[in-house]
């Protein structure tokens, strides 16, 4: 399924310091452009850091408690190396790095490292800006008659604020939590209510082969006849316990 990348949503036009902005220009272009961080560059637009305004608290709270020093700038304050992300990447993949890395945005950077946009958590929400139609034509052409391959009209698609709603019949169970899960996936969705019922249950667990019933006789039978012991003087099954004499020889 389609899903938007980080170039269609990212702002193109960047505000950006170099390594040698000092302190009081970089909470001027903060304040200016009423952004909370920006990104670094060198000479060649390649981005070697980023800032935000809490480096900037931080190094006023740390300024406090440490002797005067030179004119500070945006290297001395920079988180190096940047978390960055390239303009083909999809707005979830984006999103994952965002959450995992603890970061509010994300320096977007071509194939040589130059600095080409930047996305924000704003710029990522942005998928849910989609209207229900374009929602409810992308559950209808890649859900139902892509993915499922189900005939038209089978299921009614309903989308209400991002909720969408599913009425209808499938012909298997498992195409039920099929349908929901790629739904819920789409871009926009923030909910998912399913009506759908299946004509065949193809989840359930086959019953066991029947086998035939065991009886000792059957066993036995197996077995072959049982043939009785000869009893002898050293008990039942020895047999004699000297050989037997000739007749005539005593």
């Amino acid at each position: 399924m389609t899903s938007h990348t980080v170039g269609q949503v990212m702002t193109s036009d960047v505000v950006q310091a170099r390594r040698t902005t000092s302190f009081k220009d970089l909470v001027r272009l903060l304040d200016r452009h009423h952004i909370s961080g920006l990104p670094v560059v060198d000479d060649d637009d390649k981005v070697i850091g980023v800032l935000s305004g809490t480096d900037l608290v931080r190094a006023q709270a740390h300024r406090a408690r440490t002797d005067p020093e030179g004119a500070v700038t945006a290297n001395d304050l920079m988180t190096t190396p940047a978390i960055t992300v390239h303009p083909e990447q999809t707005v979830p993949e984006a999103a994952r790095l965002m959450e995992r890395r603890g970061v509010e945005r994300l320096p977007v950077i071509d194939e040589e490292d130059r600095l080409v946009g930047i996305a924000t958590r704003r710029d990522l929400l942005r998928v849910f800006l989609r209207t229900d139609d374009d929602i409810g034509h992308q559950v209808t052409e890649e859900v139902l008659a892509g993915r499922l391959e189900l005939r038209p009209g089978a299921v009614t698609v309903g989308v209400h604020d991002g909720v969408v709603t599913l009425d209808g019949r499938v012909r298997l169970r498992s195409q039920v939590p099929d349908a929901v899960h790629s739904v819920w996936r789409l871009e926009g969705v923030v909910g998912v209510v399913s009506a759908l019922a299946f004509d065949m249950d193809d989840c359930a667990l086959p019953d066991p082969p029947a086998t035939a019933p065991s009886h000792p006789g059957a066993r036995r039978a197996a077995a072959g006849p049982r043939v009785p012991a000869r009893s002898g003087p050293d008990g039942p099954g020895k047999g004699p316990s000297t050989p037997p004499t000739a007749p005539g020889s005593r």
